[in-house]
C-alpha cells in the first residue's frame, strides 16, 4: 500500500515445487517470503482454487497460513464457486450428466489420434466450404476456424460451454467422422463410434445441448464479468441478480423459443422428432413403471 492508501499489486516470482501438498507449498511461499524481506505476519488476505490441499478446513494452505496470521483471511474466487455450483446441480440431473459423459467420450475418440484429428479437419473445411457455396455461411477474418472440440474440465466451466458451442458448429463434421470409424476403424473404435452415432443423432441429446448451452451462455457471462480486474464487490452482485432473472425467464417463459431451436437443429440433421402430444416412455424404463 502506497503513502495514499491504494493498494499496489507486485509480482513476486514463479516457483518449482516437487509436489502440491499445503505442507511443501508453505515451505515454498516462506522461502519466497524470506528472500524478499517479507513476512507471514503480513498477509491481509489469501485466495485459491477449491482443491482440498488448498482450502481444506484442517490441512489446507490456507489453514496453516492462517495459524500464523489469523488476519489472513481466505476469499474462494468468485468465478471459480460459480463454476463448482454450476457443476454440482447440473450433475445431479442423470440426463444432463449423461450428455457430458457423451461428449467427454467424443472428445477422446476424435482427438485421441492424430489421424482422426486429421480426418475431422478434412471433413469440416469440407463442409464450411460447401456452406460458403450455398451462402449458408458468411465469410471474413476470423470466421469458421473452428476444427477441433473442446475437451471440457470441471473446473473451467467455461470450457463446458466452448465445447458446446463447438459441437453445435462442427455436429454434421463430427457425424461423419464417426460414420468413417464406424465403418473402418479398428474393432474397439467401432464399437465406441456406433454408441456416440445412437446418442448424437437422438432428439434427447440435441434437446439437453441446447438447453445447456442457453443455460451456460447466461452463466458464462457472469463467469467472465466476476473474472475481470476491475470488478467490484458491489457489481458483481448486480450482475448475479441479473443471471437469476434471466435464468428464472427462460424457466417461466423460455420452452417453446427453446423447444423451436431444437427441433430447427433436428430437422437440418436429420434427427427424428418425436410426437410431443404422446406419452413419454424414459429408455430404459417400463410403461408400467412410467405410468
Amino acid at each position: 500500500m502506497d503513502s495514499h492508501g491504494y493498494v499496489i499489486e507486485r509480482f513476486l516470482g514463479i516457483l518449482h515445487v516437487r509436489d502440491t501438498t499445503a505442507l511443501s507449498l508453505k515451505k515454498a511461499i516462506d522461502d519466497l517470503f524470506s528472500k524478499h524481506g517479507l513476512s507471514i505476519s503480513q498477509i491481509r488476505g489469501q485466495g485459491y482454487d477449491g482443491a482440498s490441499n488448498m482450502r481444506g478446513e484442517y490441512n489446507g494452505l490456507k489453514t496453516l497460513i492462517m495459524k500464523e496470521n489469523g488476519s489472513a483471511y481466505y476469499i474462494h474466487c468468485f468465478a471459480h464457486q460459480l463454476q463448482f455450483s454450476l457443476v454440482r446441480v447440473a450433475k445431479k440431473h442423470v440426463q444432463v450428466s449423461s450428455m457430458y459423459n457423451t461428449l467427454s467420450t467424443l472428445v477422446h475418440v476424435l482427438e485421441g489420434s492424430s489421424k482422426r484429428q486429421e480426418i475431422l479437419r478434412e471433413q469440416r473445411l469440407k463442409k464450411v466450404v460447401d456452406d460458403l457455396m450455398t451462402g449458408d455461411l458468411v465469410s471474413g477474418r476470423g470466421l469458421n476456424q473452428e476444427t477441433s472440440l473442446q475437451r471440457a474440465c470441471d473446473t473451467r466451466w467455461g470450457s463446458h460451454f466452448g465445447s458446446l458451442l463447438k459441437l453445435v458448429l462442427m455436429y454434421d463434421s463430427v457425424i461423419d467422422v464417426l460414420l468413417i470409424i464406424e465403418n473402418d476403424g479398428l474393432v474397439e473404435q467401432r464399437g465406441q463410434a456406433y454408441a456416440l452415432l445412437n446418442s448424437l443423432q437422438s432428439f434427447e441429446f440435441a434437446f439437453i445441448l441446447h438447453l445447456m448451452k442457453k443455460i451456460m451462455g447466461i452463466t458464462n457471462v457472469l463467469s467472465e464479468a466476476l473474472q475481470r480486474k476491475d470488478q467490484d464487490i458491489v457489481n458483481a452482485m448486480g450482475l448475479v441478480k441479473v443471471s437469476k432473472q434471466q435464468l428464472q425467464a427462460t424457466r417461466e417463459d423460455g420452452w417453446d423459443f427453446l423447444l423451436d431451436e431444437v427441433c430447427l437443429f433436428c430437422e437440418k440433421h436429420e434427427i427424428i422428432i418425436p410426437k410431443m402430444d404422446e406419452m413419454f416412455i424414459t429408455s430404459g424404463r417400463s410403461q408400467r413403471k412410467v405410468q
